[in-house]
């Protein structure tokens, strides 16, 4: 029988997460006679602003450098692409895993990584910020969309994977896993944990596990490609560069001549098809190894079954501190990283002094009880900004527009 659309349910291994058995939302919702509660998950995701937001935010080179460069929004369709590729060959759930995926990055503030670091400063004594838990808040409290609820009221099981798809925030005995109790949990995530339910010490599903490393395989890939066509990186002198670099030649042996363009499509297309061979075989060996029955075993195993063999992981390491090294300490990139930063920072010192900004964000700041409860209002409006809104916002407030190029 089939449901929603799906293929039949007996075709998901037995430690997928199957769509009939949800937990269901922390706001009662009735069912819907042609989709599965994660197809609805992923609908509510795609319809939401946050989602089209993406299109204006950073990856890692700005928006406005180049129609060709990714977005957070074309590296979000990438990840969902790999998740499900790994969730059909696995026989995992496709629609959770791509859910998960779709909604990875909400929490992402303008400007990349260096508007969540100035961020993260800004908010150090009212408890920090953390991407993966902005997202969280995005999609369980910021997200206005609903008559009856707040947020998108997505099920249990989509929240879980968010909360967790790069492993349990605690240990089994309630220590945290990075830094140990004096670091704490990441501001927010104990409160969305408890109101929904989640266990902060287990694993997430194997589908959202499937999430996580598609993100690694999208970033290292579309990185390198969008860095060659920023001219950080040649095609020269491939053997430098691990991992990618014997594809490379392996490409320039088969199709000598082979014009620029072509060469780097080839490259990423057979870099991500290495890496995705890889986990598909590792990750079907370690569930052969560990013989989970059940999701519940998934979540008790004590360790991710989602993985890279032991080999790619040291070559995927690898590539990410090259990367570092020639990519993203790059003065090229440095630059508009600089004032990217000096952008959410001015924002952030202005408007906690005069929010000065009319709607229901300013109702909110208005109606915060303290400087920590406003600090957050700011947080979560700066947090969902576009790069293009946040330019434009400093400009007005300082006249001034800082120099990205």
């Amino acid at each position: 029988m089939k449901r929603g659309g799906l293929s039949p349910v007996s075709e998901l291994a037995p430690y997928a997460t199957d769509p009939a058995q949800s937990r269901g939302r922390v706001y009662p919702a009735d069912a819907s006679r042609t989709r599965t509660p994660f197809q609805r998950d992923r609908d509510r995701i795609i319809h939401s602003a946050a989602f089209r937001r993406l299109q204006y935010k950073t990856q890692v080179f700005l928006h406005h450098e180049g129609r060709h460069f990714r977005t957070r929004l074309t590296h979000t369709l990438e990840v969902s692409q790999i998740a499900r590729s790994f969730a059909r060959s696995l026989r995992l759930c496709e629609d959770l895993a791509e859910a998960v995926a779709l909604a990875h990055d909400l929490g992402h503030p303008p400007f990349g990584h260096a508007g969540e670091r100035v961020l993260h400063e800004k908010m150090g004594q009212f408890g920090g910020f953390d991407h993966n838990i902005q997202a969280l808040r995005v999609v369980t409290l910021l997200e206005s969309r609903y008559a009856l609820h707040p947020g998108l009221n997505l099920t249990r099981e989509t929240l879980d994977g968010i909360l967790k798809h790069n492993g349990p925030l605690v240990l089994s005995d309630g220590r945290e896993l990075d830094g140990g109790v004096d670091h704490g949990l990441p501001f927010g995530s104990d409160r969305i944990a408890q109101e929904a339910g989640l266990p902060l010490d287990i694993f997430a599903g194997l589908e959202a596990q499937a999430a996580a490393i598609a993100d690694d395989i999208a970033y290292n890939s579309h990185d390198i490609d969008d860095a060659v066509r920023a001219g950080l990186l040649t095609l020269e002198a491939p053997a430098a560069v691990p991992l990618a670099g014997p594809l490379l030649i392996k490409v320039q042996e088969m199709w000598p001549g082979l014009d620029r363009s072509k060469q780097r499509h080839e490259l990423q297309r057979r870099l991500i098809t290495t890496m995705v061979e890889d986990v598909i075989e590792t990750t079907s060996r370690n569930l052969a190894d560990t013989a989970p029955a059940s999701v519940r075993d998934v979540h008790l195993a004590g360790h991710t079954l989602v993985t890279f063999s032991a080999r790619m992981a040291e070559q995927v390491a690898a590539l990410k501190s090259f990367l570092f090294d020639h990519v993203y300490r790059a003065e090229p990139v440095m630059q508009p990283v600089r004032a990217g930063e000096q952008v959410v920072a001015g924002i952030f010192d202005s408007l906690m002094a005069n929010f000065s900004i009319a709607g229901r964000w300013k109702d909110m700041a208005d109606a915060a009880e303290g400087e920590s409860a406003r600090a957050r209002v700011v947080c979560d409006f700066i947090a969902g900004m576009t790069d293009p809104f946040a330019t434009e916002l400093y400009k007005q407030l300082f006249d001034d527009r800082p120099e990205f190029l």
